[in-house]
């Protein structure tokens, strides 16, 4: 694959850019599988403590008589206590999958709760936006589908609020917030939702929602920054969303978090990180994130250091997320060449290399990135060297799980390829009895051969 001079290892260039190839179409398919899972995970948030103020009972699966009776009393009762009761039996009811078909065969059901979701009374708004919640959330298709016409509505309330955006009842807002981005996700949403909504105002709404600041509400922007998320996901119009400034905002709520974890312990943090790591994950994949400039692109050195203290975060409180934050990490060093810099600069690789005995996950996405700066070229592998990064990989090849083992692969060929001395070590600390282990591996035995071939020939 390589071919030696001179004593050194010199690329051959087609060879060279063949390696690159393969590395890329690996990680757009990869990036492509992961988009279209996250476009499928809907979350059912109940309150806990509401429940318990409700006695702990156990939903009744309502009929279309107790449905039509509670919604009339919902609409035309005396009290508002009453009509708040009515709507929460109801809410409770369409917990059951008997109920929500029930409902939606009902004539009339779906535009009588979004009158009362638009009406002028908080609670009732509340109890209304709860239904939809359930209803939202359905795993069958027919109670989805019957939730997409109420979609226009709710655009319409959502963006009819002042520039600042800020309900008085924020616990709506909320809830209205978590019930879009359940029907962000039908099937449907890239045609018959997708559009509307970037053709509203309710993107800007939403970024002002998740501007940092003493006005950030946390629940708000969780259910709002989920929105956004399967926005992107969908692809519909990213560069849209790029031109009104998503990345910048994003970037700076990024630094926010950070700030806020140094701060204090508050594990809810952790509940917006995830939707705001995926928003700027997947929009770094966008072509049109190479020509936008200015104020809407990133600043690299703030965005990586506050990126680490996030992962430091994870790794003590919810190593979950860790795949989250690596994965931007991933998209943010993949195409460019300064926040390669950035991470050198930093002397982040040794933390970097520090969470390789999380997961087989962690491992790959934490190779995967290095790879992304070893692929830079000489001058980032002579950065990379010397250093704790071989141990590491030798290491790594000891692994059973062949995903990680074949990424320790392709970065030891880079290194091999760009930084000559790192063979000759490889070769010191018994690199090749490390390797024979894989040579008789079905998927690796190819690239084992070839690392064979480079170490000997340099």
């Amino acid at each position: 694959m390589w071919s030696g001079r001179q004593g050194r290892l010199r690329p051959v260039g087609c060879a060279v850019e063949e390696l690159r190839c393969r590395w890329r179409e690996r990680e757009a398919a990869l990036r492509k599988a992961r988009r279209e899972q996250q476009l499928i995970s809907k979350r059912l948030l109940r309150d806990d403590a509401l429940e318990e103020t409700e006695g702990g009972c156990v939903a009744m699966t309502l009929g279309e008589a107790e449905i039509q009776q509670f919604l009339g009393l919902a609409q035309r009762g005396t009290e508002e206590k009453e009509r708040e009761k009515a709507l929460v039996s109801l809410r409770r009811g369409l917990q059951h999958p008997e109920t929500q078909q029930a409902f939606i065969l009902l004539e009339g059901s779906m535009r009588t709760l979004v009158g009362l979701l638009t009406s002028n009374q908080a609670l009732l708004q509340l109890e209304a936006a709860r239904c939809l919640h359930e209803l939202s959330h359905s795993e069958q298709s027919a109670v989805a589908e019957a939730c997409l016409p109420a979609t226009s509505y709710l655009l319409t309330y959502l963006s009819s609020h002042s520039s600042d955006f800020i309900s008085p009842h924020l616990t709506v807002l909320e809830a209205l917030g978590y019930a879009l981005s359940q029907l962000l996700q039908a099937k449907e949403a890239p045609e018959a939702i997708i559009p509307s909504v970037l053709g509203s105002t309710l993107p800007q709404h939403i970024l002002q929602l998740l501007q940092p600041g003493p006005k950030l509400n946390l629940g708000v922007a969780v259910e709002f920054a989920w929105c956004l998320h399967y926005i992107i996901c969908s692809q519909v119009n990213n560069a849209l969303l790029i031109s009104h400034g998503c990345l910048s905002t994003l970037g700076l709520l990024l630094l926010d978090m950070a700030g806020a974890v140094q701060r204090t312990e508050d594990a809810r943090m952790e509940l917006l990180a995830c939707p705001v790591l995926r928003c700027l994950s997947n929009l770094l994949t966008e072509a049109a994130v190479e020509v936008v400039g200015g104020p809407n692109q990133l600043e690299d050195e703030r965005v990586v250091a506050a990126l680490f203290i996030l992962l430091q975060f994870f790794l003590q409180k919810q190593p979950s997320l860790l795949p989250e934050g690596l994965w931007l990490l991933n998209n943010l060093t993949a195409n460019s060449p300064s926040f390669c810099t950035s991470l050198l600069s930093m002397d982040l690789i040794e933390p970097l290399l520090q969470l390789l005995p999380v997961s087989n996950v962690v491992s790959v996405l934490v190779l995967t990135v290095l790879c992304n700066v070893a692929e830079k070229g000489p001058a980032y592998c002579q950065r990379l060297w010397p250093g704790p990064l071989l141990p590491c990989l030798i290491g790594t090849l000891a692994f059973s799980d062949t995903e990680v083992v074949g990424h320790s692969l392709e970065l030891l060929q880079l290194l091999f390829l760009y930084q000559p001395e790192t063979a000759e070590a490889f070769l010191q600390q018994s690199g090749l009895q490390v390797l024979e282990r894989h040579q008789e591996a079905a998927q690796l035995q190819d690239r084992v051969h070839a690392l064979q071939k480079t170490a000997l020939h340099r």
